[in-house]
Formats: structure tokens, C-alpha cells, sequence
């Protein structure tokens, strides 16, 4: 079981992602709104792995990602992308994410890139 941290603007993304996650038997340790938070959360929960949107307000998830990495380089991370966003992707990659899944989201690709990455 991961101990899992969901990261996107949306609420309705974060709900759905919750309720996939917590159905898989991981845990969701927190939720995060913005790049931003998703620092702070990490910083302060540590989780396993953390679920990473590409495009929100403050900072995104690239940028995030590439702070959450330098702070904790052994959690996963696995960037959420809307279709059309491969170069922002390959960013994400090279900032550290462990893999992508693009949405909407599909519950066996989720937890295919779970599997995956843990």
C-alpha cells in the first residue's frame, strides 16, 4: 500500500482520482491545488507517490516536480495530462516524473501506472 498524494486544479479530477486510488488500496494522504502546495504537502507528508496535473495556476506541475525531486528524489511521481500535451510530457520526464497518464482517466491505467512505478 502507497501513501499517495493527489495534486490538480480541478476538484473533480482530485475526486476521481481519490476514489480510483483509495478502490486500489492505497492510501490518499493529502490533496494539493497548485504546484505550490503540492511542495509544501510533500514536504510535510512525505508520501510514496505523488499524482502530479501538468497545467495549473501559481506553478505547474513541471516546475513542481523538478522542486519535489530535489527535496524528496525517491518519491514517484506521475504526471496528469489533458490530450495534446506530449512536450509538456517530455518536460515532466525530464524533471523526474516516473510516468504519465493522460486524461480523462481510465481506472485500469491508473492503476497500471501505479503498478508500474511502485
Amino acid at each position: 500500500m502507497a501513501r499517495v498524494l493527489i495534486t490538480d486544479d480541478a476538484a473533480f479530477m482530485r475526486m476521481q482520482l481519490r476514489d480510483i486510488i483509495t478502490k486500489l488500496g492505497h492510501e490518499v494522504v493529502g490533496e494539493a491545488e497548485n504546484g505550490l502546495v503540492a511542495i509544501e504537502k510533500a514536504t510535510e507528508l512525505n508520501p510514496d507517490l505523488i499524482t502530479m496535473d501538468i497545467t495549473m495556476p501559481e506553478m505547474n506541475g513541471v516546475d513542481a516536480t523538478t522542486e519535489i525531486k530535489q527535496k524528496l528524489p525517491n518519491v514517484k511521481i506521475i504526471m496528469c495530462s489533458a490530450m495534446g500535451q506530449q512536450g509538456m510530457v517530455v518536460d515532466a520526464i525530464k524533471a523526474g516524473a516516473n510516468d504519465f497518464v493522460v486524461k480523462p482517466f481510465n481506472a485500469d491505467r491508473i492503476s497500471e501506472s501505479l503498478a508500474k512505478v511502485l
